[in-house]
C-alpha cells in the first residue's frame, strides 16, 4: 500500500476515535446499535462498502444508515452487495475486525493485511462507487457525513447519495445500477406502479372486489415507508389507500406503531381504533422492508386478526401455482412448453406448522433453512421461481434469469399463435410479477402492491384470505443458560445433537400433545436458548413450551452447574 493511501487512511481515522468498552458485531441486520456510539462504525463500514467495491471489480455496492424496527434514538449500518443482496458472510469477521480496531494503527495494519489476503487492488487504479442511503431518524444525516469520510478514505472511491430511502429502494437501486438499467427512486416507482398496472389490467372480468374491500389503510410506523407511500399511491389508480403514521403528524418512529409491534402485540398500532371493524388494514416497519396485514374484529377489544408473512407467503404462493398450471395446461405441442419450472417455498422452523401443512396439501414444494433471511434467500435462488417468508412479514419472490428468459420466448410464441389466451396471460401475470416484486430483498411496499393486486384477481376479502388455513397456538420463550453454544442443532434448528439426550427427552414431551411441536436454537447473541412449541390449543402450547424450557434448564441451566 502506497504511502499517499496510508496517510489519508491514518489521518481521517483520527477523526473518528471509536467508543470505549463497546464492542459491535455486524449480523443479518448490520451493526446496530445506540446511535451516539456509531459514528466511528459508520465511518468504518464507508471503508468497507469501499474496499467491497474494489474487491467485486468496481461493482456497484450499497451502505444504508437504518435500524429498521429499533426505537428511533438507535441507528445502524449495513452494506448491500452487488446483487442487491446482503454482505457475503465471507466478509463479516473482517466488518467485526474493522468495526472494533482500538486505534489508527491498529486499523491500517488490518487493512493492509486484508487486501494482501483478498488480492484488492487499491492506488485508485480502478473507480469504486457506493450508494448511500439512509431513513428518516434525526442521527441519520451526520451519520452519513461519517460514511462519505470513511468511503473518501480509499483513493478512487466515490459515494452517490441517494438521500431519504427505505432499505429495499437502496438495495434494489444497487441491484439495477450492477445489471446497467437505469435506478433513480423515479425508476423504482415507475417500474412498481406499471407492472401493478399490467396485472391489474389482466384481472378476469368475472372477478368480484366491493367498495368496502377497495378501501386499504396502511400503518407506516412513522417512518420512511409511510412518507414513501404518499409518492407511490399517486401513480396507481384502482386502488384506494390512506396512509396513517406517516410521520407528518408529529408520532414517533416504531413507538406503538409498525409491522413489528403489531406482529409481536397482535393489537392495533396507535392511530386505529375500533372505527376500522372489518377494513383491510396493512402495517411497513421502520424502514419498510417487513410487511403484515391485520383486521379489527370487533369495536370492544384493542385485538386484531393478524395476516402474517406465513399467510402472505401462502397468497403468493396459491397465485404463483394457478399462473404456471394455466402456462402449463397441455393443447400446446411446441417444444418451448415442455419445460416444467420449479417452484419452491422456504420456511424457517418458526413458520406456523399449519402454514407448512396447508402449503403442502397444494402439492407444493415446502423446504426449510436455519433462521435468517441470507439462508432464506440462497435456497430460494435455487429454484426457477423461489417464495420465501418469516412470519414477521420479511421475504420476497425469487426468478431465476433462465426462467425469466424462457417465460419472455414462451410469451412470444403464445402471441404469434393466440394473443390474448389464458395461457399468454398466465404469461404475462409472471412476468408483471417478477418486475413488481423486489428480487434483491423483502420490500413492504411492492409486496403491499402485489397483496392487493392478487386479491382482487381472486376477489378475496381479507377474510377470505385470513380463513386459508387457522394457526396452531404457539408460545416461545428464552431461557438463560451458561453457555449456549453447548446446543447444536441440525436438519435447519428443527433437531438438537448435542447436549446428548437432549432431543430425546424434547421428543418424549411433544408426544403428549395432539398437533405438538417444538424446537430449541441458540440465541445468536446472547446466551440464551430460545424455545419455540406449538399444540392443538394455547393452553397445550404453553404447557409444552413451559415443559421443554424446564428440560433445557436441566440440561444447561445454572441449576445444571
Amino acid at each position: 500500500m502506497k504511502e499517499q493511501q496510508q496517510s489519508l487512511l491514518l489521518s481521517s481515522s483520527a477523526r473518528f476515535p471509536p467508543p470505549q468498552g463497546v464492542r459491535l458485531s455486524y449480523g443479518t441486520a448490520g451493526f446496530r446499535a445506540d446511535a451516539g456510539l456509531l459514528q466511528s462504525t459508520v465511518y468504518r463500514a464507508g471503508i468497507l462498502a469501499a474496499l467491497r467495491s474494489l474487491k467485486m471489480d468496481s461493482s456497484v455496492i450499497g451502505l444504508m444508515i437504518t435500524a429498521s424496527h429499533n426505537k428511533e434514538s438507535d441507528n445502524g449500518v449495513k452494506i448491500a452487495d452487488p446483487s442487491g443482496g446482503m454482505l457475503s458472510q465471507h466478509w463479516e469477521p473482517f466488518a467485526d475486525a474493522l468495526a472494533n480496531a482500538p486505534s489508527p494503527q491498529h486499523l491500517l495494519h488490518l487493512i493492509i493485511e486484508f487486501v494482501e489476503k483478498e488480492n484488492i487492488p487499491l492506488e485508485g487504479a480502478r473507480p469504486a462507487q457506493i450508494l448511500l442511503g439512509r431513513d428518516t431518524r434525526p442521527s441519520g444525516e451526520s451519520l452519513l457525513e461519517a460514511a462519505k469520510q470513511g468511503i473518501s478514505s480509499i483513493l478512487g472511491a466515490v459515494a452517490i447519495d441517494m438521500g431519504i430511502v427505505t432499505t429495499p429502494q437502496l438495495h434494489w437501486m444497487v441491484r439495477a445500477r450492477n445489471k446497467g438499467v437505469k435506478a433513480s427512486e423515479l425508476d423504482y416507482f415507475e417500474q412498481l406502479s406499471s407492472s401493478f398496472r399490467c396485472l391489474m389490467d389482466l384481472i378476469p372480468s368475472g372477478s368480484t372486489f366491493n367498495e368496502v374491500d377497495n378501501k386499504l389503510v396502511v400503518d407506516g410506523a412513522n417512518g420512511v415507508g409511510g412518507e414513501k407511500l404518499e409518492v407511490l399511491k399517486k401513480m396507481l389508480d384502482g386502488l384506494a389507500i390512506e396512509v396513517r403514521n406517516s410521520g407528518k403528524d408529529g408520532g414517533v418512529l416504531n413507538e406503538g406503531v409498525g409491522a413489528d409491534y403489531v406482529q409481536k402485540e397482535k393489537v392495533v398500532p396507535r392511530g386505529f381504533s375500533s372505527q376500522d371493524v372489518g377494513i383491510r388494514c396493512a402495517s411497513l416497519d421502520g424502514d419498510a422492508d417487513r410487511l403484515v396485514y391485520f383486521s379489527v374484529p370487533s369495536e370492544s377489544s384493542s385485538k386484531i386478526d393478524l395476516v402474517d408473512g406465513d399467510k402472505i407467503l401462502s397468497l403468493f404462493a396459491v397465485f404463483i401455482k394457478e399462473q404456471l398450471s394455466i402456462l402449463n395446461k397441455e393443447g400446446h405441442t411446441d417444444g418451448n412448453s415442455d419445460y416444467q419450472p420449479r417452484l419452491g417455498v422456504i420456511q424457517t422452523a418458526y413458520a406456523n406448522g399449519a402454514s407448512s401443512d396447508y402449503l403442502r396439501r397444494l402439492g407444493l414444494e415446502v423446504l426449510f433453512t436455519p433462521t435468517g433471511v441470507k439462508y432464506l434467500h440462497e435456497k430460494a435462488a435455487e429454484y426457477d421461481i423461489g417464495i420465501y417468508f418469516e412470519a414477521n412479514g420479511h421475504g420476497t419472490i425469487v426468478f431465476s434469469e433462465s426462467f425469466v428468459c424462457w417465460l419472455e420466448s414462451r410469451n412470444n410464441e403464445l402471441s404469434s399463435v393466440v394473443k390474448g389466451s389464458e395461457q399468454q396471460k398466465a404469461a404475462l401475470r409472471l412476468l408483471a410479477v417478477s418486475k413488481l416484486i423486489n428480487q434483491a430483498v423483502g420490500d413492504a411496499l411492492s409486496g403491499l402492491l402485489l397483496v392487493e393486486v392478487i386479491l382482487q384477481h381472486m376477489g378475496w376479502s381479507i377474510h377470505r384470505w385470513t380463513e386459508l388455513y387457522r394457526d396452531l397456538p404457539s408460545r416461545q420463550l428464552k431461557v438463560k443458560v451458561i453457555d449456549r453454544t453447548a446446543v447444536v442443532t441440525a436438519n435447519a434448528e428443527t433437531v438438537a445433537v448435542r447436549p446428548p439426550g437432549i432431543q430425546e427427552a424434547i421428543n418424549a414431551e411433544t408426544a403428549k400433545y395432539p398437533q405438538g411441536r417444538s424446537f430449541i436454537r441458540p440465541s445468536g447473541t446472547e446466551d440464551v436458548i430460545r424455545v419455540y412449541a406449538e399444540a392443538s390449543t394455547q393452553e397445550a402450547a404453553d404447557s409444552l413450551a413451559n415443559s421443554v424450557a424446564k428440560l433445557v434448564d436441566q440440561f444447561l441451566g445454572f441449576s445444571s452447574s
